[in-house]
């Protein structure tokens, strides 16, 4: 049973409200077009699984995710925009659908948090047709570079990859999703890098206030403690560093992800 390290606490949704296909699926784009079928693995609150609805439309899109947790906020998104998407929980290593049954699987963020990428891709490579894409993207968490420097930071980025490992996952999966595509008998694939850069004073306050709040109230936080790994006063350390990081007016952070476009 894989242990989702984030968990669905309000601070995390808040960072997965602002993905979209632009920012978090840009390597997939140019492989779409209208009439394609499209499964959206880990779709959490549904805001990239619209826009690669919109894409696609008239073709059939399901979001699936581990968790019933947000895909109330997603079926609420879809409607508001007039997108038809479908979304329901379910299993990456059991997925419902049929062989060779869709022309898209897509998954950002997924593979770092599973015990088993492996058998994961290989399950979800079976439902996509021949023909079909596979596409894949995970931050890689060691690649993760600030300024200014701030030990407080530091703390977080080794707790958080202790965290991660202790739950089984891997918190650098970027640099991992080709050598886990070999593994699981997939050759055919085109790797790329992109990255997220927060600068602004927006992007610092949102993304500075996204991970001071993981840091005291999200699943992070409350399996940092019952590890044994931080204590709370630790923790709210780890918050108050990035405050000032997102207080500083030279603040800046980069996170690479790597990202797999697998054709089936």
């Amino acid at each position: 049973m894989d242990t989702y390290t984030h968990g669905h606490a309000e601070p995390v949704l808040q960072s997965h409200r602002w993905r979209t296909a632009e920012n978090s699926a840009g390597y997939l784009l140019p492989s779409l077009r209208p009439g394609l079928d499209v499964l959206d693995v880990g779709c959490g609150p549904g805001t990239i699984t619209v826009d690669l609805a919109r894409r696609v439309a008239p073709g059939r899109v399901l979001g699936l995710d581990v968790s019933p947790a947000p895909l109330d906020e997603a079926r609420a998104l879809a409607a508001r925009g007039g997108v038809t998407v479908e979304f329901a929980v379910g299993d990456v290593y059991a997925l419902e659908a049929a062989d060779d049954s869709v022309d898209v699987v897509h998954a950002h963020q997924v593979l770092q948090h599973l015990t088993d990428p492996v058998a994961a891709l290989r399950e979800m490579a079976r439902v996509c047709r021949p023909g079909g894409v596979l596409a894949v993207r995970d931050v890689d968490y060691a690649a993760t570079t600030w300024f200014p420097a701030d030990s407080g930071l530091d703390r977080w980025l080794n707790l958080y990859s202790r965290v991660a490992r202790h739950n089984d996952a891997e918190p650098d999966a970027g640099r991992r999703l080709l050598s886990w595509a070999h593994a699981a008998g997939l050759r055919d694939t085109v790797a790329t890098t992109t990255a997220w850069c927060f600068a602004t004073p927006a992007e610092r306050q949102w993304w500075g206030n996204s991970w001071a709040g993981r840091a005291t109230a999200s699943a992070f936080a409350e399996q940092a403690v019952a590890y044994g790994l931080a204590t709370p006063a630790e923790l709210a350390d780890v918050a108050a560093a990035w405050l000032r990081w997102a207080a500083a007016d030279d603040g800046w952070l980069g996170m690479l992800h790597g990202e797999l476009l697998i054709h089936v």
